[in-house]
């Protein structure tokens, strides 16, 4: 059927699809002529990418079971896109101490969780060693727990606050017990961008430089965009076709994941702090975007992940058949796009995960961080876990989380010699 809608299609866009149904990549010029399709043009777009999905990773649809720790909101920075973090003088900014980091792994992980997700702001006059500290101790009581934790941003910043050189601090992350770094900051891996929308983040030359040395150290790592703000197609083209040149280098990237802007809170946008900025992704870009990403990364990244907290459950369902094959984590306490004003929850539960897969005619696996297959849920398998049962309540949210007096931030909540 796809061959014959392809002749009555663009023949550019036609070129560009048979070249990857032929095994072959395609150049960032093609891509933008896939993001830009419309019509007959974009549903075969996502036909041939849903088609490349099931000869590569076949029917199977991935997730984790994980929590998110978000130890705190109170950074130095304040990007145009962020409205998670918190002036240090702010009232709503908040820091978990350590005993309360340890005690949110050790829960998830009583319900079934196999990684603990840990990000945050950066703290003012933050000790170094910090990131080293928190994934000793997490280890410490936890030793098969996977974490999956600081972003190039981070890695950065806590270098430079230990006075470490950088491959020599990821070597101290590794040995303290890191087994993944989240590719995010990677935002659009363009300059000039990066300056409009995020002035003072992680250069982009800097996030490639880290994220390789992650990989020479043996550390994998995710890989992201951010879109729906002030970018092109060239500029998706070219971020993901950078992505996948380092991947061809490295090998070290698990997956990709599209992550949509969400505006409401966002201070580029409910400030105007940024002109001309949109409102984030419409249906059809995410849609475009994932679709695209498959067919860029096919042959190098075989995930594809669906954010369902910037998409919400029905069209991260849809995302399935445009090239994705899994449904990245619970997540249990997601507080960033919840910040910025994502509708979607904090937590997915992993029965409403399988149902949502099993629905779109495809089959639930939950995963390892690292894509090793955990347990396949075929037709007629299914058990109720831990956190399916799980009282909510007792997760608290994130908009409790910055009311609450004993986590308030103090420069003394803070562990550093300059506290």
């Amino acid at each position: 059927m796809i061959e014959s809608l392809l002749k009555r299609a663009d023949p550019v866009v036609a070129a560009a699809l048979d070249r990857a149904l032929d095994g072959k990549d395609i150049s960032a010029d093609h891509a933008v002529e896939l993001f830009d399709s419309t019509g007959l043009e974009m549903n075969l777009t996502v036909l041939v990418a849903d088609e490349l999905r099931r000869r590569t990773v076949g029917e199977a649809v991935t997730y984790v079971v994980n929590r998110n720790i978000n130890f705190t909101n109170v950074c130095i920075k304040q990007c145009g896109f962020c409205a998670f973090s918190r002036d240090f003088r702010e009232e709503e900014g908040y820091f978990l101490p350590m005993e309360e980091i340890v005690r949110r792994a050790k829960e998830a992980s009583s319900l079934g969780a196999t990684e603990v997700c840990i990000q945050a702001g950066l703290p003012p006059k933050m000790d170094g060693n910090l990131y080293i500290d928190i994934c000793k101790a997490v280890k410490k009581e936890l030793p098969d727990i996977h974490i999956h934790a600081f972003s190039p941003e981070e890695v950065l910043y806590g270098a430079v606050r230990s006075e470490t050189p950088v491959d020599q601090y990821i070597r101290l992350l590794k040995d303290a017990g890191v087994g993944s770094l989240p590719g995010t900051a990677a935002e659009i891996l363009d300059q000039n961008l990066r300056d409009i929308i995020s002035p003072g983040r992680i250069s982009a030359a800097d996030w490639i430089r880290i994220i390789k040395q992650a990989h020479r150290a043996g550390i994998p790592t995710t890989s992201t965009i951010m879109y729906g703000h002030r970018e092109t197609s060239r500029h998706k083209a070219d971020h993901i076709a950078l992505l996948r040149e380092i991947q061809k280098e490295t090998h070290g990237f698990t997956e990709f994941v599209p992550l949509s802007f969400v505006h409401t809170e966002a201070p580029m946008f409910s400030r105007q702090t940024v002109p001309d900025v949109r409102p984030g992704a419409d249906g059809v870009e995410v849609i475009k975007m994932h679709a695209v990403a498959r067919i860029m990364l096919n042959n190098h990244i075989p995930n594809i992940q669906v954010s369902w907290v910037k998409e919400g459950a029905r069209m991260s369902q849809l995302l399935l058949g445009a090239g994705a094959n899994d449904f990245g984590g619970t997540l249990i306490n997601e507080s960033i796009s919840t910040a910025a004003g994502s509708q979607h929850g904090q937590l997915m539960r992993p029965q409403e995960i399988r149902q949502l897969i099993r629905s779109a005619g495809r089959i639930p696996c939950e995963r390892s961080t690292t894509y090793r297959i955990i347990k396949e849920f075929k037709e007629g398998v299914e058990e109720d876990s831990k956190l399916d049962s799980a009282d909510t309540s007792q997760f608290g949210s994130y908009h409790q989380l910055v009311k609450l007096d004993k986590f308030r931030y103090t420069r003394k909540a803070t562990p550093g010699p300059d506290s």
